[in-house]
């Protein structure tokens, strides 16, 4: 089982840069993905890493804003949100993968989720 905790949002000014957390009770040698969520819609793919830090995957959105990293010694794996933009406001959520082999960046493929944490970005 793995336990996951985000950590890093809050309430920005348009521009501003954050860097989410996710800390894992366990080690971080899953594939780790990030995703967001806005009040009445689907929950949305941001980013992937593979269990190597190797590979790496990102939706058109935030691809050359946002940069997905891990540091599997600290348990731990980063979103890295450069140029935020009011469109970036929702609750973001790690999850973690148990596959071995594929890049998943869908919801339904991943096993574990943290609780999220609330990203604002004011105009």
């Amino acid at each position: 089982q793995v336990q996951l905790v985000e950590s890093g949002g809050g309430l920005v000014q348009v521009g501003v840069s954050l860097r989410l957390s996710c800390a894992a009770s366990g080690r971080t040698s899953y594939t780790m993905g990030w995703f967001r969520q806005v009040p009445g819609k689907e929950r949305e793919f941001v980013a992937a890493i593979d269990r190597s830090g190797r590979r790496t995957a990102y939706a058109d959105s935030v691809k050359d804003r946002f940069t997905i990293s891990r540091d599997n010694a600290k348990n731990t794996v980063y979103l890295q949100m450069n140029s935020l933009k009011p469109e970036d406001t929702a609750v973001y959520y790690c999850a973690a993968d148990l596959a071995v082999v594929i890049l998943h960046i869908t919801p339904d493929k991943y096993d574990y989720w943290g609780q999220g944490t609330q990203v604002t970005v004011s105009s």
